[in-house]
């Protein structure tokens, strides 16, 4: 009785692997990479974030 059990559990990794071998997705990769930095924002003077901001009263 163990013995077939194992043996069917034994079987079934195998099934699994193989399976698990030969159904993956194959992707490419790119080998290219960017090296240019990226700007996000363009420069913000203070002088006219401060025109923008309100009175506090303090």
């Amino acid at each position: 009785m163990i013995l077939t059990v194992t043996l069917t559990f034994t079987l079934l990794v195998f099934v699994n692997l193989l399976l698990l071998k030969f159904s993956c997705n194959k992707t490419v990769k790119t080998t290219k990479v960017n090296k240019q930095p990226v700007i996000l924002a363009p420069y913000l003077e203070l002088d006219a974030m401060q025109e923008r901001l309100a009175p506090t009263g303090s």
